[in-house]
């Protein structure tokens, strides 16, 4: 006679047992990585295989040197960074036209104007030089990718930004604001628009994304109230001023007197 209780106890032990290979299998598995192999592959110069490259490469390399070697203006005298009264020819030319070329964008979004214009003096890598104005040249002086942004600043963060030039003493381009440095260093005749700074007054400046991030420690621009990214290179803003003019002017004025 056969015993069912035994047999039954065997069932059991059989069903846990799946029941725990199962869990077992489908749990997930923990891959560690051990070791990275790499070799170096070499590329034979053989003189067929370089030609095809080139004849390859070489419409395309043509067509941009085309576009970018295209006469868009003419520069009369020399613009540079040498800097004079804490400004310099080129500084000038470039706060001047962002100004300029960044209210068309910002008062068709938001209908406001900009009042202010700041850029960083390192941001600018080439001279304008004497003579035709290329694609080119507007991509040798700003070959970065940054783009316009306008931020709102109170007059207080006007004053940080006055007592900022005063101690760093670079010549960064700036235009719509103008002041004095009397002879125990210290600001006064502040001005934004010919008008006096209000502490409490909004004023829309407009930069570049890398200082609106507070670059080159202009930590000010991090107080704004509101940001608008106009998402226009500072770099087209330069053609398409290049465009449209066909002379090519530097203001010099008394943006910054030293007593």
């Amino acid at each position: 006679m056969v015993n069912l209780k035994k047999y039954n106890d065997v069932f059991k032990l059989f069903v846990i047992f799946l029941t725990f290979f199962f869990f077992l299998s489908c749990s997930n598995k923990v891959v560690h990585l051990t070791k990275i192999e790499g070799k170096q592959i070499p590329i034979t110069e053989k003189e067929n295989q370089v030609a095809e490259i080139e004849n390859f490469i070489k419409p395309f390399r043509e067509h941009i040197n085309k576009d970018l070697d295209s006469v868009l203006s003419y520069c009369p005298i020399t613009l540079d960074k040498m800097a004079k009264n804490s400004q310099t020819t080129i500084g000038n030319l470039m706060a001047d036209v962002t100004l300029k070329r960044g209210n068309i964008v910002f008062k068709t979004r938001e209908n406001k104007t900009i009042d202010i214009c700041l850029l960083n003096h390192g941001g600018i890598r080439a001279i304008l030089p004497k003579g035709n104005v290329t694609t080119r040249t507007a991509f040798e002086i700003m070959p970065f990718e940054n783009t316009m942004v306008v931020i709102a600043l109170k007059g207080e963060q006007i004053l940080e930004m006055v007592d900022y030039f005063i101690r760093e003493k670079q010549p960064h381009p700036l235009a719509g604001l103008t002041f004095t440095i009397d002879k125990n260093k210290l600001p006064k005749n502040i001005l934004v628009q010919g008008k006096t700074v209000e502490k409490d007054e909004v004023y829309y400046v407009g930069t570049n994304d890398y200082l609106a991030n507070g670059g080159d420690s202009m930590n000010f621009f991090k107080k704004g109230t509101a940001t608008y990214d106009l998402n226009y290179k500072l770099r087209n803003i330069l053609i398409d001023y290049f465009k449209e003019t066909d002379t090519i002017r530097s203001t010099q004025d008394n943006r910054i007197t030293v007593e």
